[in-house]
């Protein structure tokens, strides 16, 4: 977490409330509750977690990327605009290639899949952050290496971030056909946060969606999202939701036979088996056999059965 975010907290709270009271005095159409008290408790716990924990670690980051800067024959100036804009792009496309991995290798998703842990679909949502943040450090150190300095790719960063918050958000439909084909925005995050057939594996963009129609990755909204994990993980225990999946990683590695098997259940995808001939990739897995739209699990209580995205009861 960086201090731009750590400035714009406070004004992440204000909107949450005001999103809270907005469905107070205009419920959802289809009458489902934006807000549950022990939903929301827990992704501000995991937020608060993620914040201190970010703090420490990105001392480690930033002399991580002052090594690479230093060894770098690169120098960025930080005084003229083209340095930024290309830094925009730069770091978007490395958030896209980050989120991707998140969701296609399993020691990633272990670490993500606390952010799409909630069956609610808001802006406390956007707080429901990881403990372990270590996976992203790689993605953006070439920028370092490009000459940026750690403090310009801490900013962009902290941007991109500030911007996603408000992309939880069910309150706004969707804005013209210009911004949507070019930005990310709440209908194609809703797609990305979605555990229909036709939405897993969909939409990895921060700021741009640009990435994910050049990469083949874009769904558009058509139906509306069922929020959570294919199979959810039932508990509001922070401490739970954030090393479930990891505990679950541990145990199948323990019990795997081979190293071939040992290394798929790590680096394979998150439904990755022993045997299967894919990279055990949910989406890939259930386009190939959709069976129409979805129930939320709140809405139908037999949705909690449905096979989840990974292996074990678990996350996206």
């Amino acid at each position: 977490m960086h201090d731009l975010v750590l400035f714009a907290v406070p004004f992440f709270i204000v909107f949450l409330v005001l999103e809270a009271v907005s469905f107070k005095i205009a419920k959802a159409e289809d009458g489902i509750v934006g807000y549950e008290r022990r939903d929301t408790a827990t992704s501000l716990t995991m937020g608060v977690g993620s914040v201190v924990i970010g703090a420490v670690w990105a001392l480690v980051v930033i002399v991580f990327y002052a090594a690479l800067y230093t060894i770098s024959p690169l120098r960025m100036p930080t005084d003229q605009i083209w340095p930024w804009v290309l830094l925009f792009f730069l770091d978007d496309l490395a958030f896209y290639s980050y989120h991707r991995i998140s969701h296609e290798v399993r020691v990633f998703w272990a670490s993500h899949v606390v952010h799409h842990s909630s069956q609610h679909y808001n802006l406390s949502t956007a707080l429901r952050q990881p403990w372990v943040p270590i996976t992203a450090v790689p993605f953006w150190a070439p920028l370092a290496l490009l000459g940026y300095q750690p403090w310009m790719i801490f900013a962009m960063q902290s941007v991109s971030l500030i911007y996603q918050f408000f992309l939880h958000t069910e309150r706004i439909h969707r804005f013209p056909k210009p911004i949507e084909f070019i930005f990310n925005t709440p209908s194609h995050h809703r797609v990305h946060h979605g555990t229909n057939d036709l939405y897993l594996d969909r939409n990895y963009g921060g700021i741009l969606i640009i990435w994910d129609r050049i990469f083949g990755s874009f769904e558009p909204e058509d139906e509306r999202a069922v929020y959570g994990l294919t199979t959810n993980i039932e508990t509001f225990n922070p401490v739970r939701v954030a090393f479930h999946e990891y505990v679950a990683v541990w145990n199948d590695v323990r019990h795997a036979h081979g190293l071939r098997n040992k290394l798929g259940h790590l680096f394979g995808g998150p439904g990755w088996q022993p045997g299967d001939k894919d990279r055990g990739l949910a989406g890939a897995q259930a386009r190939a056999a959709s069976s129409g739209p979805q129930v939320a699990a709140w809405n139908n209580p037999s949705a909690a059965e449905s096979a989840e995205r990974g292996p074990a009861a678990g996350t996206s």
